[in-house]
């Protein structure tokens, strides 16, 4: 059978006080002598009492509790916003509850419910559909992360400055002397590629380059569709040495099993550059050089934020969080075998 859960009139019976005597003890007010708070405590310890924070801020109007969603937990990039998001709410005596929509709008649904439920404080959430109805009814401050906050400029929202973090890539694969990548992105529904191609279509163009001439191939954003994408870009006609943009470091990573599948080596025969600086992508092999984002500062500075529209204090407007490049071993460097191109001057 079940043991019943210990409660404050366990406490107090054991200590020898009044229930309310106990109640104020352990909720640390000042009218109750040290003597009968040492009793009170040493009493909730004996029996196993836990405070029920939920009670307790369904009367205070806190919980000390927020809700984070995102897209996709087993994704690392996510994982590390998640952990930076949970670091610093337990610095600030705060919980948090994660949920994983998986790219689901009624799983989100789903998720923001659960949370308005369980009277969260308030909610970090990297919104799936472009309806904002959702969140109008959420009824809760909120701060929204990642590429799917850009549609909704109304609300304070962190993520990664795609634009600088795409030229950065850009630059890099122009400075090893491959003026014309081919490019593996998302699926045409997340507005992340949408973002990348902007960015990716006015480097072309600054460069006189036609975008619409270069090799692109979709996919999931997983290993598999990364190594699907690769397959359909081996497949196509080509002349000499392929440089491969992927929108992230799991496609890019599953871009260089396809290589190898092939019987080709990354990157004697195929340069493979990535996007997110996951761990994995020092583990490969060759490592592969990367655009980092900050995953763990975004949750971060995302706490940050929310804590401020807890407070009243929503300020912040959208929150650009800068990229920076990891340069290991996938990209071959062209730039001694090819004459010098005068490329025009970009944005930084």
């Amino acid at each position: 059978m079940q043991r019943r859960r210990p409660t404050i009139i366990d406490v107090a019976r054991k200590a020898g006080v009044s229930k309310s005597t106990a109640g104020r003890a352990l909720s640390g007010a000042s009218n109750v002598t040290d003597e009968a708070r040492e009793r009170v405590l040493e009493a909730a310890r004996a029996v196993g009492y836990e405070r029920n924070d939920l009670a307790v801020g369904m009367r205070s109007g806190r919980t000390g509790l927020l809700g984070l969603v995102i897209p996709d937990i087993t994704n690392p990039f996510w994982a590390e916003v998640a952990r930076g998001a949970q670091d610093r709410a337990a610095e600030n005596d705060t919980s948090l509850l994660v949920f994983s929509s998986d790219w689901d709008h009624g799983r989100e649904a789903s998720h923001l419910r659960a949370l308005r439920q369980a009277r969260v404080d308030g909610a970090i959430i990297n919104p799936v559909a472009d309806s904002f109805d959702d969140l109008d009814r959420f009824g809760l401050p909120f701060v929204l992360i990642g590429s799917s906050a850009e549609r909704f400029p109304a609300n304070s929202s962190v993520g990664s400055d795609i634009a600088q973090a795409v030229r950065l890539g850009m630059d890099h694969l122009v400075s090893k002397g491959h003026h014309a990548p081919a490019l593996i992105l998302g699926p045409k529904s997340r507005i992340a590629r949408a973002r990348f191609l902007r960015t990716f279509h006015e480097h072309c163009v600054e460069r006189d380059i036609d975008p619409a001439a270069l090799p692109m191939e979709d996919g999931e954003y997983t290993v598999e569709g990364g190594r699907t994408a690769m397959m359909r870009l081996l497949a196509r006609d080509r002349v000499g040495h392929l440089a491969v943009f992927a929108a992230n470091d799991l496609m890019a990573l599953g871009a260089m099993v396809a290589v190898r599948e092939a019987g080709l080596r990354c990157p004697e025969d195929v340069s493979i550059l990535g996007f997110d600086g996951i761990p994995a992508g020092a583990f490969s092999w060759p490592g592969l050089t990367t655009v980092a984002k900050p995953g763990r500062e975004i949750g971060v500075r995302a706490v940050d934020c929310l804590f401020d529209e807890i407070a009243g204090r929503p300020e912040h407007g959208r929150v650009f969080m800068p990229c920076r490049l990891i340069e290991r071993g996938s990209l071959a460097d062209l730039s001694l075998n090819q004459p010098r191109r005068a490329a025009s001057s970009g944005r930084g």
